[in-house]
């Protein structure tokens, strides 16, 4: 056995399969329960110190995270990095994001732009870690390689990571002749510096310091997972030395998570296949956690998105449907309109404005407009301020010109204070083609019936007016995207008001992915699709009780109600 003394940074494994560090606050929350003689310290809750982790837990015993509302479950896993690396000298490298806030970099990736920082290079570029991102030290910017768009970055400085020391096991076969994996390299690596003989050595990384090892003596054997270490990349200096190690022997989880007196009760039905509801399954678990009963998560079951194989002739239409199909085409343009008469027609006069503030420019609603921008003429104090004639709610008539202007001018206007909409709402979608129709098989949570699926398909094309950058390029990414409903009484009326939603461009928008950050590209546009077919630990499949009905209200936000179900045909 090695000795090492590192930083340790916990991390979980996202949907595009990148492992995403905690803070150091949560890291060094979890090492603590690992160190505790507690048996409590089985299961860590996230909640305790961040309050936007408050839906999750982390057990330690599956080395799984997970969401108690929801029953997604993550791996997460304990990666150990050099001292003298970004986490262990306490700095954050981090990118502003569309919504003006800052995301970490991934470990690795920090690690090495803080070493091009302390090189006091101009730039780097992170292609060979897998990013097409140029970084620009001299102005504090990420440059996207082929889009050339620009964001923010920042150094911040927080607490650094917790530093560890703790047994690095020998690799089997280690003596009997040389091995190419990391681990073997590893140690050969330290074998050689130390000539064989015991005492300090170090292995000696491209970073400002090195990582202490010393063979430790007299070590019994401990049960460990195998070791990992990362290789470092050959255009630029080592990142850090990781592994991804065991948990040390005085915290074995044998002994955490089933102490003697004290039974382990389980918490299953995490898989939504019983009655019991995941999130009341991880409710159940934290309730059991805080009272001192140990928590053992089951594993979850495995990922299914799509149905078992399907032939053509087995796919028939949907019952009351007469098509299988639609598609859309380009925006037309609507004529006939300015936009001043377009909210007249929604709009009554008011004599005496009330004394309030308009709250679209926050200005007095018996004062002139705070809007100041081309677009809107001048009108007489009589026409300065309506009322919108189905809510009641008062604006500056050219605040909801202005308003109206930067929409997509399609001769509907929405109240900005409670939702309402005037008129008919259309979005922004590519143009694409839905095509729907009934499999014979059955969704999890509806035993009695098909399913319908549903497959969207919309190509990559060249941004309209209606988009946020005209004449840009934009991207379609995971298309065929396959959605799934049941095929019951109300999975079809569903259906009937997605097509609504559909033709009224509403399913899909142009923007900034909220999962990949990927710009200019297609997105959902808030309204949820199932898109996992057997599983639900995505939060994406079912068992889902509510689904349908959540769905239906938020096509009602939409301005799509039960009515236009009755026209469609």
């Amino acid at each position: 056995m090695l000795l090492a003394s590192a930083v340790v940074v916990w991390e979980w494994l996202n949907e595009h399969g990148r492992w995403r560090p905690y803070s150091p606050a949560v890291s060094h929350q979890i090492e603590a329960a690992i160190r505790s003689s507690d048996p409590r310290g089985g299961s860590v809750v996230l909640g305790q110190v961040d309050n936007r982790l408050s839906p999750y837990i982390i057990d330690l015993q599956s080395m799984h995270q997970f969401r108690q509302d929801t029953g997604t479950i993550r791996p997460v896993r304990r990666s150990f990095y050099d001292p003298a690396s970004a986490p262990g000298q306490g700095w954050q490298w981090e990118w502003e994001n569309d919504a003006g806030s800052w995301t970490p970099y991934d470990m690795e990736v920090a690690i090495a732009i803080e070493n091009g920082h302390n090189r006091q290079q101009n730039c780097l570029d992170l292609t060979p870690l897998g990013f097409c991102y140029l970084i620009d030290y001299q102005n504090m910017t990420q440059v996207n390689r082929q889009s050339q768009r620009y964001r923010r970055i920042q150094r911040r400085a927080d607490v650094p990571y917790p530093l560890v020391s703790g047994p690095l096991p020998l690799p089997k076969g280690v003596g009997a002749g040389p091995c190419s994996c990391q681990q073997c390299m590893l140690v050969l690596s330290v074998k050689a510096n130390t000539g064989g003989a015991g005492g300090a050595a170090a292995i000696q990384t491209l970073g400002r310091r090195s990582l202490t090892i010393q063979r430790a003596k007299n070590l019994a054997p401990v049960a460990i997972r195998p070791l990992m270490v990362m290789k470092p990349q050959r255009t630029m200096s080592s990142a850090a030395t990781v592994c991804h190690a065991p948990l040390p022997q005085r915290s074995s989880l044998a002994g955490l998570s089933r102490p003697a007196l004290v039974p382990t009760v389980p918490v299953k039905n995490l898989n939504g296949s019983s009655p019991v509801h995941p999130a009341l399954a991880g409710i159940t678990g934290i309730l059991m956690s805080a009272a001192a009963l140990p928590v053992c998560l089951t594993r979850p079951p495995k990922l299914v998105l799509h149905p078992p194989p399907v032939s053509k002739s087995d796919i028939k239409p949907v019952p009351g449907f007469n098509h299988c199909c639609r598609k859309t085409t380009k925006k037309q343009t609507r004529k006939g309109k300015t936009p001043e008469e377009v909210v007249k027609k929604y709009l009554q006069k008011v004599k005496s404005p009330p004394e309030e503030d308009c709250t679209i420019c926050m200005e007095p609603l018996g004062g002139a407009s705070g809007y100041k921008g081309p677009g809107v003429t001048p009108v007489s104090r009589a026409e300065s301020v309506g009322r919108l004639a189905q809510c009641g709610h008062q604006y500056h008539f050219q605040c909801l010109v202005a308003m109206y202007n930067n929409g997509n001018k399609d001769g509907s206007l929405q109240c900005p204070t409670c939702k309402t909409i005037y008129g008919v709402k259309t979005g922004n979608q590519p143009a694409g083609k839905m095509e729907y129709h009934v499999i014979p098989h059955s969704l999890p949570g509806h035993p009695d019936c098909k399913t319908i699926r549903i497959i969207y398909n919309i190509p990559p094309g060249i941004q309209g007016p209606e988009h946020p950058n005209p004449g840009k390029p934009f991207t379609a990414r995971g298309f065929p995207r396959h959605c799934y409903l049941p095929d019951s009484e109300k999975g079809r009326k569903v259906l009937r008001l997605l097509l609504v939603a559909w033709d009224r461009r509403l399913i899909f928008s142009v923007g900034t992915s909220s999962t990949t950050g990927e710009s200019d590209t297609v997105i959902w546009n808030e309204v949820h699709h199932k898109t996992e077919f057997g599983s639900n630990l995505t939060g994406h499949g079912f068992p889902d009780p509510g689904h349908l009905d959540n769905v239906l209200e938020e096509l009602r936000a939409q301005g799509i109600t039960e009515e236009d179900a009755q026209t469609e045909k």
